[in-house]
Order: C-alpha cells, then structure tokens, then sequence
C-alpha cells in the first residue's frame, strides 16, 4: 500500500485523470494538503475543478491515478471528507439545528446526542441565537455559515468547500472572507476551497493551485507568503498583488 514522507501531510492526488466518453476533462493533475492547511483550485469555470471534488469525496471514480489519505491509497466514498457546494442546500422545513445535524443523524447519533455536539460549535460559527430559526429567516452568508457547520460536522478531517461564497453579494462576501479566516483558526481541518475569484484564492489561502482549461493540469503552484492574520487592506499591498499578478501571467 502506497505511502508518503511527510508525517504533515493529509491528502495527496497522483496523477488523476477522467474521461467523460470522448472528452477529457482532467488530464494529468496531481497536488496534496497539509494538516489544517488551507488550499485553493482556481481556475476558469468549465476546467473540471468540481470533478476533481467529486473524485476526491468518491462520487466519482477517477480513470487513472492515487488518492492518498493520511498515508494510504483511498477507494470508493471517504469518510475523512466533507463536502459544501455552492448553494447552501438547508432543507426549508427543517430549523437550523436541524439541518446541521443531519450528519451525525445519518451516523447513527440519536437527535438528543446529535444536538447537544452541534450546539457546542454554535458560538464558533456565529450562529448563536439562530439555532431554532428556519433557513427562510436567515441572511445569504447566515444560511452559508450554517451550511459549513453542516459539512463540519459531516467531516472535520478534510473540508471541500465548491464556491461557498459565490452567490453572494460583494459587501456579505467580504464579510465571510474574514469570518472563514477566524473560524478555520479553530476548525483544525485540512480545506481545499474551489474558486475562479484570484482576490479570493489570495487572500484565504496558504497556498494555491492553478488549472489550466480542460483537460485540466496543474499550470502552476503557488504559495502565498502573506502574514496568517489578514484584514482587508492587504489586498493593497505589495505582496498581495505580486502574487495576484503572478497568478495572471500563468492563468
């Protein structure tokens, strides 16, 4: 069984590839994860990213290539992952607690247990004081973070997260750049975040992978030497927009 040499490292794809009949869609795309490490795929839309998501979760199988976790090859559905898509998904007759311990329902929990282990991430998700609300009364980025509560509670190991915030309004946007960056300070879950957004991948990043159009490569890894505590204005910096820069050169 194969194995890796970083003791750190949480999730590695090798050489994955996958045809749909005659189109190739990922042709050879390989890139790992380190623990509690937060990753971006960016590229333009069309270029397979949500495929390589749905390779990695197992709800699709790969034609060629590895999937490694925690140091071992990894076939059919993962339990080590969880996955948000871009619309939140919240069932519309169900209240907020509700819709987030779906998860631990479907495992088995009793709704009681189920309950109690949500309640004690409400704070952190800023979701206090909405808990027995319905999706209905909730703002776009408060049904968003309920959905990424949701997904942690699925699988705290291995987080995919498809353009949570694409739906949004810039200003709400922002916010929850801001909110995901101290959140995920205590979520101590590996994050592979999907975006064709550069400012995005930027500035929530530690590092990035760019696609290329499909079939999908790596065109490039790059690595965002930027301060761990960022507020907004760093997007002004000289940095920040070096690595934007760079990243339109390879795009």
């Amino acid at each position: 069984m194969s194995t890796y040499q970083s003791s750190n490292e949480k999730i590695r794809l090798v050489n994955i590839k996958k045809n749909f009949g005659s189109m190739n869609i990922i042709r050879d795309v390989s890139f790992y994860a380190n623990d509690n490490e937060f990753i971006s795929l960016l590229g333009p839309s069309g270029s397979g990213k949500s495929t390589i998501f749905n390779i990695i979760s197992g709800l699709l199988i790969q034609d060629a290539g590895e999937i490694i976790i925690d140091g071992k090859v990894s076939e059919g559905r993962r339990k080590e992952v969880s996955y948000m898509h871009q619309k939140d998904l919240l069932l519309p007759w169900k209240n907020i607690i509700d819709n987030i311990t779906l998860p631990l329902i479907i495992k088995g929990k009793s709704k009681k247990e189920a309950r109690y282990q949500v309640l004690s991430h409400i704070e952190t998700f800023g979701l206090g004081g909405f808990e027995y609300k319905y999706p209905f009364q909730l703002s776009g980025g408060m049904r968003q973070r309920a959905a990424l509560l949701r997904t942690y509670m699925s699988s705290s190991d291995i987080m995919l997260l498809d353009e949570p915030f694409g739906a949004l309004d810039a200003i709400t946007r922002g916010k929850m750049h801001n909110w995901l960056l101290e959140v995920t300070k205590q979520l101590k879950a590996t994050i592979i975040f999907i975006t064709h957004d550069i400012e995005e991948a930027v500035f929530l990043s530690d590092r990035i992978y760019v696609l290329s159009d499909k079939p999908a490569i790596i065109k490039q890894e790059i690595i965002v030497d930027l301060p761990k505590n960022r507020t907004k204005d760093i997007v002004t910096s000289v940095k920040f927009n070096e690595i934007k820069k760079n990243i339109l050169q390879t795009l």
